[in-house]
C-alpha cells in the first residue's frame, strides 16, 4: 500500500518556490489593488469628508487623522503580506508589495508633513528656538 501523504518537506511553504503564473497573478492583482485603494481613499475617504465638512475645521482635522490612520493600517497589512509572500517564496509578489509599501510610506510621510505644517506645536514659536 502506498502512503497517500506527501513527505513532510513538501508540505512546508518554503520548500519550493511558488509557480511563476500564480506569483505573477498575485503580484499584479495586489499591486493594482493597493494602488487603487490609495487613489480611492484619497478621493473619497479624505476628499469627500473635507468637502462635506464645508469649512468646519474640526471635521477636516478628524478626516485628516482618519486618513493617516487608514494609511498606517494599510502599510502594516502590506508589509505583513510581503512577509507571507516571502515565506511562500513568491518573489514577484514580494517586490510588488514592497512597491506598494513604498507608495504607502510616501503617502504617509506627505500626509503627516502636511498635518505638521498646518498644526504647529505652539503658535508663534519657531522650533528649536531658545524662548520656546
Amino acid at each position: 500500500m502506498t502512503n497517500p501523504l506527501t513527505p513532510p518537506e513538501h508540505r512546508r511553504p518554503w520548500s519550493r518556490p511558488t509557480p511563476r503564473g500564480v506569483d505573477l497573478a498575485f503580484a499584479i492583482s495586489l499591486f493594482l489593488l493597493g494602488t487603487a485603494w490609495f487613489v480611492l481613499d484619497w478621493m473619497f475617504g479624505l476628499g469627500m469628508e473635507v468637502w462635506a465638512a464645508q469649512g468646519e475645521q474640526s471635521r477636516i482635522d478628524a478626516a485628516g487623522l482618519a486618513h493617516i490612520w487608514r494609511t498606517r493600517v494599510l502599510l502594516i497589512v502590506v508589509l505583513a503580506l510581503a512577509v507571507v509572500a516571502g515565506v511562500h517564496r513568491a518573489w514577484r509578489t514580494v517586490v510588488a508589495l514592497l512597491l506598494v509599501a513604498l507608495l504607502a510610506g510616501g503617502v504617509l510621510m506627505a500626509v503627516q508633513h502636511q498635518w505638521d505644517t498646518r498644526h504647529p506645536s505652539s503658535p508663534g514659536c519657531a522650533r528649536y528656538a531658545a524662548h520656546c
